[in-house]
Parts: structure tokens; C-alpha cells; sequence
């Protein structure tokens, strides 16, 4: 397995990302229920008896060398709280896409998604030198969108109709991304956020 697509223990002061396993089956069920999370139309979230699958289908990924796994776990309570991924590793440019990140509703504007997304930000620029950082998110996920926005990563695009949803709805896919130049800003601005 590729230093890529190891998912090492990265812990903040909020959050603490542990690598995925199914252990955490039975938290992320809760996680994908509270608020009918995975009812979401514009995005692909687990229902609670498919989280399993999710899981195994995240970890044969993970041992195919294209994606690292992470539960996300808030310090506060101790709670797991949501689950993210480095996905489509690309280790000969490099370049990596953070995405199928998904948050209880109750750590959504806490801090734990941006200090969550920092950590792993650091870890792709500054220990595995990516190039550049991708983010991808449905056109109707406006709260997406603007958290990707926030960390300071660009929009380079529409893909227009570029997959199809569970629903059978087409999807127009919004690409961002933040490069190595870039990251010294960003992570100046998301450091700041933090500390207010």
C-alpha cells in the first residue's frame, strides 16, 4: 500500500481522524440516521443498514491503492461523528481529492469540518507533497460549495451531467481545488478561523 493511501491517525484540538474499520459500524449507523442524513437527494451518504457495505467498499479501495479512509471523531464528547477519505490518488503527479466527507448534523458548523479538512490538507501538501488538492461536489449542494469555497480552494468547473445519482438524476459535479502555492495562504486563514 502506497504512503497515500494510508490512513494515519491525525488528531487536532476538535477532531480526531482514526483510520476507517468496521468497528465503527454500529457509530457511523447512528451518524447517517440523526436528521435523515442519508435521505440527502444530492449526495451519496450510507443508509444505516448499508453502512457496512459503505465501510467494506471504502477499505477495498483502500487495499486497491486509490483511496485512505478515515471515521471522524469530535473530542468534545468523544462521539464519531462522520466519516472522510483521500479518493482518486494520483501519486505520480502528485495530487489526491479529499471528498465522500459526511457530517452528523449536530458537528456541522463546530469547527470539526474545517479543522478535519486542515489537518488532512497538511498531510497532503506537507508530508506527501501533493501538487494540488481536489474537491468535488453536486451543483445543488450550495452548503458544500461553500465550505469547499471557505478553504480557500478555487472552482475550476462544471461537469456537466457527469454522473448519475442514485435517484437516476443526472449530476452536474462542481470541481475546486487548491495548489501548493496556494496552501500557505489557506492554511494561515484556516488556522485563523480555528482560533476565533
Amino acid at each position: 500500500m502506497s504512503e497515500f493511501a494510508d490512513p494515519v491517525p491525525l488528531t487536532g484540538g476538535r477532531v480526531a481522524l482514526e483510520p476507517l474499520a468496521h468497528r465503527h459500524a454500529d457509530e457511523l449507523r447512528a451518524v447517517v440516521a440523526e436528521g435523515g442524513l442519508h435521505r440527502t437527494w444530492y449526495t451519496r451518504i450510507p443508509a444505516p443498514d448499508a453502512v457496512e457495505a459503505e465501510i467494506e467498499r471504502r477499505l477495498g479501495l483502500q487495499r486497491q491503492g486509490v483511496m485512505a479512509p478515515w471515521a471522524v471523531r469530535r473530542l468534545d464528547t468523544g462521539a464519531l461523528c462522520g466519516a472522510t477519505t483521500y479518493m482518486n490518488i494520483r501519486a505520480g503527479v502528485p495530487k489526491l481529492e479529499i471528498g465522500s466527507t459526511f457530517h452528523a448534523p449536530s458537528a456541522q458548523r463546530t469547527g470539526i469540518n474545517a479543522e478535519g479538512k486542515l489537518l488532512l490538507l497538511t498531510r497532503a501538501f506537507e508530508v506527501l507533497g501533493c501538487v494540488a488538492v481536489e474537491f468535488r461536489t453536486h451543483w445543488h449542494n450550495h452548503q458544500s460549495r461553500a465550505a469547499i469555497a471557505r478553504l480557500g480552494a478555487r472552482q475550476d468547473g462544471v461537469l456537466r451531467n457527469d454522473d448519475v445519482m442514485p435517484d437516476g438524476s443526472l449530476r452536474d459535479t462542481v470541481v475546486f481545488s487548491l495548489t501548493a502555492a496556494e496552501w500557505p495562504a489557506a492554511r494561515n486563514d484556516l488556522r485563523h478561523r480555528l482560533t476565533r
